[in-house]
């Protein structure tokens, strides 16, 4: 089949979604855009997309469907809804949910659509707005091997890994346990750094030992030299996104019966993130409460 015939409809044009849909139009894919967001909306129809009032006319007029929303609730309403996707589409169609979802969730929606003669593939992703508006993005995906074929050349538009980690719903969970390193290490690295600054390191230093000693992580890599030393808080990745991921973390380990006594803990670090007002602030903004209580600045 010649992908670029396929017409793709994309729901959700956030800070991922904005960019990921940008990509598809610019590699030449027929995309139709809806957001609740008008103006996000008239940001890809100035970029070369099509704009659909609603979700039943962008279900009628496309073939595959690709959902960037904030998380299962607004995924399931979106395709499963009175007015959602599944209503429209026709048989045969592909839907290719790119948020950070529950994957009980996911494998409930895509048993629907396979009843209804419907596939489904979870592909979350990795790499933040930039590397979404680069195409280098790191993606994850889930579902049975003839749709996931069927999704790459899409897939291959919007990221630079792409790795195929299990059945349906694998994508969602290798998401939830990415995720968990991420927001227990971020809150560790917030803790030291602030630490190191009280007892008169210079974050410069710690930036430049951690980075090639056994502390190396993502945050000390990135995170506290372009978000945190320049003192922005610009998401990125916000609070309030990071909380519910490690949500659908702690959801999983009680569905497998797992005690998550760090991850409990730490989830609730960001909680007090949110109460202190940082909820769409980057997530490293959780490093401000330390500085508070400290009387210090990591700059």
């Amino acid at each position: 089949m010649d992908m670029l015939k396929e017409k793709i409809g994309f729901v959700g044009l956030g800070l991922m979604g904005n960019a990921m849909a940008r990509n598809l139009v610019q590699a030449g894919f027929e995309t139709t855009v809806y957001d609740i967001n008008p103006e996000a909306v008239q940001r890809l129809v100035d970029a070369g997309a099509v704009a659909a009032r609603n979700l039943v006319e962008l279900g009628r007029n496309c073939t595959i469907f690709i959902t960037s929303l904030p998380g299962s609730p607004q995924v399931e309403e979106v395709i499963l809804g009175e007015n959602g996707l599944a209503k429209a589409a026709a048989t045969g169609s592909l839907f290719i949910d790119m948020s950070s979802s529950l994957p009980s969730s996911t494998r409930a929606i895509a048993g629907e659509l396979d009843k209804a003669g419907m596939m489904m593939v979870d592909a979350p992703v990795s790499g933040g707005p930039a590397k979404a508006a680069t195409g280098q993005l790191s993606i994850m995906v889930g579902g049975e091997d003839k749709a996931v074929e069927r999704a790459y050349p899409i897939l291959e538009v919007l990221g630079k890994e792409i790795i195929h980690v299990g059945a349906i719903s694998a994508g969602h969970t290798m998401k939830a346990v990415n995720n968990l390193v991420f927001g227990v290490t971020l809150a560790g690295v917030a803790e030291a750094f602030v630490l190191g600054v009280k007892a008169g390191l210079s974050v410069e230093k710690m930036v430049e030992v951690i980075s090639c000693s056994s502390g190396r992580c993502y945050t000390v890599d990135t995170k506290i030299p372009n978000i945190v030393m320049p003192r922005h808080f610009r998401p990125g990745f916000t609070t309030n996104l990071l909380h519910k991921d490690l949500e659908n973390a702690i959801t999983l380990g009680k569905q497998f019966g797992l005690p998550m006594p760090v991850s409990n803990v730490v989830q609730q670090m960001y909680a007090f993130s949110q109460a202190k007002g940082y909820g769409d602030l980057d997530n490293t903004a959780l490093i401000r409460i330390y500085e508070e209580v400290m009387g210090v600045e990591v700059k």
